[in-house]
């Protein structure tokens, strides 16, 4: 049994385990990465953001041939599904970004060693083998867990994967189902639900809270439960499933108000769970170690992520802040440069975040009911997409840009986008915001036209003072 020696062993390969183990490389350390897949990348390039995005690109563009494309001059026959290829084409993609990370190790000098890791002690990391037992033993001066999250489950209700499926099983499914039932109305929730509504699919989505997307501001909430409803997917808010029956052809569902009442049930051909998703902490000897826990269930870090052991660090989902990829790769960036001896820090009330459906929605900062709620006096900029030329040339019109602003200091506090290009714009936004720059900062920077960026100019002009174009 072999006993090598880093100066950094990550337990896990996603996109924070892997992108602090690159920096950590080029800042001279000595790395090692542990990771239970055969392929490196996590949850996000195997079975999350990378295929998911794949297969809404798919979609996207089979709902275009089907009913977009005449008004353009363009005549085809209405186009068939193959989705043995569509499904072929989002593993091919899955297969180049895995390559590359692994090619990104190799290049870096990066160790890499298959299997889940389990730590010891401080600076000791045993890898297991399928089975359980240990493989080998590595030991380092600095650990850092970066093990993401996994799906949270729904009591009453039993994952299979062919029938009851989470995101992963979502993403594998062998022909289209008549009817699927999405129960969660959260960001997967609603991307996978509508990669399959526009690929054919009855789609009902049942939500315990009274609204979807739970954390977006109101406005943008409302305007795009709309749009999701135009297109086709049917809601059902306040509402929690407390049974799935799954013996049959089917799932019968069954749903109660979630403020009580009687209870009711839905017919499905695939229920797809996507209540949300926990830190995987599971198998990690963190009691062992003496890593301590927030109430949360989260690992609790101080601000440079060292957990409550010295040399034990941790990143991304496992810790508080937003559950996301990016965030994640930006936590590991700022730890191993901390480790390294520089100063990394990482702003979370400045993580963006976007909901990939067509039309998109992104948003980073604040939003309103956030700044009334800390008694923030506030401008809102507001401007539509339909004000815009490009946007109008591209038949995208759906949608607006929100801009709040401190209204003293004019510095902006939030930037809300519902649109088909949200999720590129709102890197605009979080960079002028990380600069903290006022809104008519951002409405006196020169925006080329004509581009659908223009929508963010005149929003920040209108927080400001006064839109050109409206």
């Amino acid at each position: 049994m072999a006993n090598e020696s880093f100066d950094l062993i990550v337990i896990g390969a996603g996109p924070g385990g892997y992108v602090a183990a690159i920096r950590a490389s080029q800042l001279g350390l000595k790395v090692a990465v542990v990771e239970k897949r055969t392929t490196l990348g996590g949850t996000c390039l195997n079975v999350g953001c990378i295929p998911s995005k794949a297969m809404l690109q798919s979609s996207h563009l089979f709902e275009e041939a089907g009913h977009d494309l005449g008004v353009h001059g363009i005549v085809v026959d209405a186009p068939r599904l193959d989705l043995a290829q569509l499904l072929k084409r989002k593993g091919e993609v899955v297969e180049a970004t895995t390559k590359g990370v692994a090619f990104l190790f190799k290049k870096n000098k990066i160790a890499s060693y298959t299997g889940a890791g389990r730590i010891e002690a401080a600076g000791s990391v045993a890898v297991l083998g399928d089975d359980g037992a240990v493989k080998e033993t590595l030991s380092a001066k600095n650990i850092l867990i970066a093990t993401g999250s996994e799906v949270t489950p729904l009591p009453g209700v039993t994952i299979d994967e062919k029938k009851i499926v989470s995101s992963t099983g979502a993403l594998e499914l062998a022909e289209v189902p008549r009817r699927l039932v999405v129960v969660g109305a959260g960001i997967i929730g609603l991307e996978l639900g509508s990669v399959w509504r526009r690929l054919g699919s009855d789609v009902t989505v049942v939500e315990f809270l009274d609204r979807i997307t739970p954390g977006v501001d109101d406005e943008v909430t409302k305007f795009f439960q709309r749009t999701l409803t135009k297109q086709g997917l049917k809601f059902k808010l306040g509402a929690k499933v407390t049974k799935a029956d799954a013996s049959g052809a089917g799932v019968t569902l069954t749903v109660e108000p979630a403020k009580g009442g009687a209870a009711e049930t839905l017919e499905a051909d695939v229920v797809l769970v996507s209540i949300g998703r926990r830190p995987y902490v599971e198998g990690l000897g963190l009691d062992k170690a003496g890593v301590k826990m927030t109430e949360r269930g989260r690992i609790a870090v101080d601000g440079h992520f060292q957990t409550s052991v010295p040399g034990i660090y941790a990143i991304g989902d496992v810790i508080d802040g937003p559950m996301l990829a990016h965030k994640a790769s930006e936590d590991g960036v700022a730890c191993v440069e901390t480790i390294a001896g520089q100063k990394g820090h990482v702003n979370w009330d400045l993580v963006p975040s976007i909901i990939y459906t067509q039309p998109e929605v992104a948003w980073v900062g604040k939003t309103e009911e956030q700044l009334k709620a800390a008694g923030v006096a506030y401008k809102v900029g507001k401007y539509p997409f339909t004000a815009d030329p490009r946007s109008r040339a591209n038949g995208a019109t759906e949608g607006f840009v929100k801009v709040l602003a401190d209204k003293a200091s004019d510095k902006v506090l939030g930037v809300h986008i519902l649109g088909a290009e949200a999720g590129t714009m709102i890197a605009e936004a979080a960079m002028a915001m990380e600069f903290s720059a006022s809104a008519e900062d951002i409405g006196r920077v020169c925006h080329a036209h004509p581009t659908v960026n223009e929508a963010m100019k005149e929003a920040a002009l209108a927080a400001w003072d006064k839109p050109i174009h409206l």
